[in-house]
This record gives structure tokens, C-alpha cells and sequence, in this order.
């Protein structure tokens, strides 16, 4: 059905063609027909593929990565569409319009995005009141919050900008994920060094203290190890929850298209650094990590389980192969357990490279 459906979308602008596709998914979080259908068609569930970590328990370890749902309107139809856990976002303390259009585009030849959005949103207390409204049989799955600093904030103040955020939307989320890494906003970036970053995640600790959650730091593709090193140390230290690897890269190598756009690059161009990024994690720490970044087929999510990764995300690869992508994926799972004779998809984890102790 895609594969007839795809080229019309195609012919839309990239983000015209998202917002037709989330407002669609929107109107089927409305109506539980709606919701029915797309859960008969598109999830799969099975306790094999439960994944349990940081205290949550995952019906799979495939999850939607943050950027499509950002204002998280459709969040009961991701789960319907079997998804093991939902991330909307970023969302910032001050709703924003984000960048100039168009901001996003596609690369077809790379199966690959670059998007300038900008931290597109309606802000944090707009979109917790939406999510105040929503009742507990509307978020099957783990939710998480993945939120980013204003662009009107000066980063001197960006941990005063965080703290409005996650005060604000703590309440609503089974983890959080503390954005300093997109490409998108001026600035951002800089949150990575360790002096801002421990700023920030001093707040994120005094929240914790009276309402326990994981909180994860999401990091660039560019950091160099030492830098990936520091955030390791201040994510233990801290006592959050883990790492997820990895945010869009400005890096055009290797691509098949003249790629001359400005934003951050998504898809399968980014696999290779991703994967060695959740690697490097993984020999060097024993945290949770969420690996993300050109994971688009059966082998991918192995791979990543494999070298440490207790859950992974999609987005780019969802837009080229479509919504019943999660489907295929979580029952090559299943079939892959069965092959392996495993009891469950935390085996594969399992398995894979030796963590410190």
C-alpha cells in the first residue's frame, strides 16, 4: 500500500507531505475505530519483545525517535502503529516558529533528510496541557519528553530556559531527554561542554530528588571521544538515566546527492558514525543508551542490540518505507529469538559486547 502511496506524498513538499501524514495520525488518536484498525494492520505484541530499563517496561525496543510528533497530537496512533515507545519533542520553554521555510528536504538517493526546523513547537505549556488532557488508556507505551533551549534564551540562561521546560512537563513524562545537540539552533551546541552541560543537569537532579525519572542527554555525531567521555562521566555522576546516540550531523560525506542545504542530516548516512558512537558508550560505561541514527531494517536494530543498545529509534526510515516498517521489524525479532533459541529479545542484548562492571 506504501509503495502506491509514497509517490504521491513524494510529490508534495517534504514538509507539507509530514504534516499531512501527522495530521492524519492525529485524527486517528481521536477515534478508537480508528486506533483498532491501525493496531490490527500495524502492531505486533508478544512478551519476547519486552525490554525493561530504567525501572519502565517497553512492549519492544523499537521506538519513535523525537521531530515528527513534536507537539504530541497523535501520541495513542504511534502505539497503535506498534511502536515500543514514543519521543515527542523538542519542546521549548517558549513556544516558537522555528526557522525559515522550506526546512525540510529529502534525499532520495541516500534514503536521508536534512532539516533546519528549528525547534518548531507550540512551547511547554501549551503542550502540557494537551498532555494533561490525555487519560492513561491513551499512552500504552512509555512516553518520553525531549526538550531543547529557546532560541530567544541566551545560552547564559539556558539552564533557568530547561528548568521552565522540565518543571513544566515532568509530570507527563516516563523519561525526559535533555536536547544540547541539534544543529538547528545557534548556539545549542555549545550545552555540550562540560561546564554548561553540568549546569544543566544539576536541575535536571533536583528534580529527580522529589519525583525519580530518567533523565537522558542526547548528544552530536561530531563530539570528539573526549568530549563524549565528559558527558559519560557527568550522566553517571548525576545518577540519570543514560546517553541517546546520536542527533542529526552537518557532515555531507559520502553522500550520492549534491547536498548544498543548510540543517542537520538524518538517515542512512549517519549509520556508520551512530553505531560507532553507541560502541564507544558501551566499552566505556554501563549506562542505557537509546541508540538512533540509520537504523533502517532488521539487521540494523540486531546490530545495535548487540553492541549495547537496550532501545533504538526511527524516523527517516519510516518516511521512505513506511508506517508498517515497525511491524516487519518487531516480528524479524521474534522470528530471530526463535532461530537463536532465546526466551526473549533481551537475550540478543544480552549476547552482544562485554559492558564494564
Amino acid at each position: 500500500m506504501y509503495s502506491l502511496l509514497r509517490p504521491l506524498l513524494f510529490r508534495l513538499d517534504a514538509e507539507r507531505a509530514h504534516e499531512r501524514a501527522l495530521s492524519t495520525l492525529s485524527w486517528c488518536a481521536r477515534h478508537p475505530g480508528a486506533l483498532s484498525l491501525l493496531r490490527s494492520v500495524c502492531a505486533v505484541r508478544d512478551e519476547r519483545l519486552e525490554v525493561t530499563r530504567c525501572g519502565l517496561t517497553f512492549p519492544n525496543p523499537i521506538g519513535l525517535a523525537a521531530g515528527f510528533d513534536k507537539n504530541g497530537t497523535a501520541i495513542p496512533a504511534w502505539s497503535a502503529l506498534g511502536f515500543g515507545f514514543v519521543e515527542i519533542g523538542t519542546v521549548t520553554s517558549i513556544g516558537q516558529q522555528g526557522n525559515p521555510k522550506p526546512r525540510l528536504f529529502r534525499l532520495p538517493l541516500d534514503r536521508a533528510i536534512i532539516n533546519r526546523m528549528g525547534f518548531n513547537n507550540e512551547g511547554a505549556v501549551a503542550i502540557s496541557e494537551r498532555l494533561a488532557s490525555l487519560g492513561v488508556g491513551d499512552r500504552p507505551v512509555p512516553l518520553g519528553i525531549n526538550i531543547g533551549k529557546s532560541k530567544s534564551v541566551p545560552i547564559e540562561q539556558a539552564a533557568e530556559d530547561y528548568q521552565q521546560s522540565l518543571r513544566r512537563l515532568w509530570p507527563y513524562a516516563d523519561y525526559l531527554v535533555i536536547n544540547v545537540s541539534s544543529p538547528n539552533t545557534p548556539e545549542l551546541r555549545k550545552l555540550q561542554d562540560r561546564q554548561h552541560l553540568e549546569t544543566i543537569l544539576t536541575v535536571s537532579k533536583e528534580l529527580c530528588s522529589h519525583d525519580r525519572k530518567p533523565v537522558f542527554v542526547k548528544i552530536a555525531p561530531e563530539l570528539s571521544w573526549a568530549h563524549v567521555d565528559d558527558v559519560i562521566e557527568l550522566v553517571e555522576s548525576f545518577g540519570l538515566g543514560g546517553i541517546v546516540a546520536c542527533n542529526t550531523t552537518l557532515s555531507r560525506g559520502g553522500l550520492q546527492t549534491s547536498a548544498v542545504e543548510a540543517g542537520g542530516l538524518s538517515g542512512r548516512p549517519l549509520r556508520k558514525r551512530s553505531l560507532e558512537l553507541l560502541r564507544h558508550i558501551c566499552a566505556h560505561s554501563t549506562l542505557p543508551v537509546i541508540s538512533v541514527g540509520g537504523i533502517s531494517n532488521l539487521q540494523d536494530v540486531i546490530e545495535r542490540l548487540k553492541a549495547g543498545a537496550c532501545l533504538v529509534q526511527l524516523y527517516t526510515a519510516m518516511v521512505y518505507q513506511g508506517p508498517r516498517l515497525v511491524r516487519e521489524l518487531n516480528r524479524g525479532l521474534i522470528a530471530y529469538v526463535e532461530r537463536q533459541g532465546y526466551e526473549a529479545v533481551e537475550e540478543i542484548i544480552a549476547s552482544g559486547i562485554s559492558r564494564p562492571r
